[in-house]
């Protein structure tokens, strides 16, 4: 299993922001394209500003979503949820 982050953040904001949280997981910028955030559905549209939305998906290693959820601004990662479903997904092979 690997975990991602993908952020709409330029690559040196990411490092910065990855490093504050210590995080146990690469973190990936996807600035400007924004080519990824953009195939999963992550964009809206408010006023006139196009913002990335927080996601957390779940892809299998065959590539298919097997969840998502919407996560807040207050957590970084909703871990409880995501790895009740990755245990889920690994026990049913």
């Amino acid at each position: 299993m690997q975990i991602l982050g993908i952020s709409a953040n330029n690559p040196f904001s990411q490092q910065t922001f990855a490093e504050s949280l210590e995080l146990p997981f690469p973190l990936l910028s996807d600035f400007p394209e924004l080519k990824v955030i953009r195939s999963y559905g992550g964009l809206s549209q408010e006023v006139a500003l196009t913002i990335a939305q927080r996601w957390f998906f779940l892809v299998d290693r065959q590539g298919i979503v097997r969840g998502q959820w919407r996560g807040t601004k207050s957590e970084v990662f909703p871990s409880d949820t995501i790895l009740k479903a990755i245990r889920e997904i690994e026990g049913n092979r």
